[in-house]
């Protein structure tokens, strides 16, 4: 195998089942094996957040404009800003999302468990209450 373009793929709007708000996102990169990496770029419109979720192998978000949050559940708020990385650790529940007055944008790096595993690479849950979403 050699060095190869990735084919493009449109983007898509967040299903309704996922996220609060407008979310529309990009799949650069879904790894064929031995990788199981998958990359996408996803824009949140202003107060759009994901649902509560976890990742069997944990995620790394990089946020590349915009202003944002992300809290795993009974944790503190951590703001982002452009140029923020940070890792939700493999089954932590946890949610992530604009600002109600900004949009933002990351980048979302996780891995998918081996083939035959039985576990999805995320499993999505409640969606936020309006108390868990920040009050501006």
């Amino acid at each position: 195998m050699s060095t190869r373009k990735q084919p493009k793929r449109p983007t898509v709007k967040g299903p309704a089942e996922w996220f609060s708000g407008d979310v529309y996102f990009n799949a650069y990169y879904a790894g064929e094996e031995p990788s199981r990496a998958s990359l996408n770029l996803v824009r949140f419109t202003p107060g759009a957040h994901t649902a509560w979720h976890r990742h069997a192998l944990g995620q790394t978000l990089h946020v590349t404009e915009g202003r944002g949050y992300v809290q795993s559940r009974g944790e503190e708020l951590i703001e982002l800003l452009p140029g923020d990385t940070v890792y939700t650790p493999a089954g932590e529940w946890h949610w992530h999302g604009a600002a109600a007055d900004q949009f933002m944008c990351h980048l979302a790096l996780w891995e998918s468990p081996a083939p035959g595993g039985g576990e999805p690479a995320t499993v999505w849950g409640d969606k936020l209450t309006d108390d868990e979403y920040p009050a501006e």
